[in-house]
């Protein structure tokens, strides 16, 4: 069969909205859609092989940063896709049935980019991992093998545990992340019980500089700067730093607008690479569908970069160009009586 990974990866980048195997068989010749769906089932693309590509173009730097969050592909019709389970979507603020995926991102920010540098899967039922230990893996992974020269870890409140802080202490790179507004904390030495976050006094001096506080069931010895950080309009967060040097409001609202480089990356797949369209019931054909979702990605942003476009820019001119051609050779011409 004339059929690979790499021809299934230049159709989600050439098509616009279908991305069924249907399609792309009645748009292939003498290949059928078994054809195709038996390639899928019976290839591992895994996450080894987005690496192989990304490493050999990414732009690292001593002062990078390791951006961790997760997704949810949205599969809320569908009821017998393996890998699918209930779980709560960040995007529509509820929980739905859908694949998770925990991602990795790499960013410069000298040069103001960004690279997905490993993911993983979130099925708790076939390998028992939670997103804490995939994102612990993945921070292993980037720093001890891949060797990512990173200073900054950012990660969303969901993320804020003793055990992933603690390695990032033990890794000695410095994080930002926010805390949940019911988060119990101690800013007065042990002199006070416990309060949540939203119920803490601060002063003026406080609000600019930040406190240093304790957050309950962390080692007695452990402390952590607060800064109640303005991240968007009309929109504030409680952020915490394990650099107790960190002074300035400024800065720590800048880190918090860092993370949100990889909700650009989550909107970007998500839009442009069919990543959610997979409607094959097969876990294994789901998963190498999601791994060439991301080499699809990369390699959009890596042409965009080149020719100095969006990645937007550059998959909808495909568009642009049918639509010139027809205009010039219409297959279907306008004719009236």
């Amino acid at each position: 069969m004339d059929f690979n990974y790499i021809k299934y990866c230049q159709y989600l980048i050439s098509s616009q909205k279908n991305y069924t195997l249907t399609n792309l068989a009645d748009n292939l010749e003498k290949v059928s859609h078994d054809q195709i769906n038996r390639y899928l089932k019976n290839i591992d693309l895994g996450t080894e092989i987005l690496w192989q590509n990304v490493r050999e173009e990414i732009v690292t730097t001593e002062d990078g940063y390791l951006i961790f969050d997760d997704t949810v592909l949205n599969k809320k019709y569908s009821q017998k896709i393996e890998l699918v389970r209930r779980q709560y979507s960040g995007n529509e603020h509820r929980v739905v049935r859908g694949i998770g995926i925990v991602n990795c991102l790499y960013f410069n920010p000298h040069i103001e980019r960004f690279w997905i540098v490993d993911y993983r899967i979130y099925n708790p039922e076939n390998d028992e991992k939670s997103k804490i230990d995939h994102v612990e893996d993945m921070m292993i992974n980037a720093v001890k093998k891949k060797k990512i020269p990173v200073q900054t870890v950012l990660m969303d409140s969901w993320y804020a545990t003793q055990r992933l802080m603690a390695l990032i202490d033990n890794l000695g790179k410095t994080y930002y992340c926010p805390l949940k507004s019911n988060r119990l904390v101690d800013d007065s030495g042990g002199v006070k019980k416990y309060q949540k976050l939203e119920e803490l006094k601060w002063n003026e001096l406080e609000l600019e500089s930040g406190k240093i506080i304790k957050i309950k069931g962390f080692p007695r010895d452990k402390k952590v700067k607060l800064f109640w950080a303005t991240v968007s309009t009309n929109r504030t967060e409680y952020i915490v730093t394990n650099d107790l040097s960190q002074s300035s409001k400024d800065d720590v609202e800048f880190e918090s607008q860092t993370r949100w480089k990889i909700e650009e990356f989550h909107r970007e797949i998500k839009q442009l690479t069919g990543l959610e369209f997979c409607q094959c019931r097969r876990a294994k054909i789901q998963k190498n569908h999601i791994a060439c979702a991301m080499l699809v990605w990369n390699h959009l942003k890596k042409m965009a970069n080149v020719l100095g476009k969006t990645i937007y820019q550059l998959k909808h001119q495909l568009l642009s160009k049918y639509l010139v051609y027809e205009l010039k050779y219409p297959a279907i011409k306008m004719t009236v009586v």
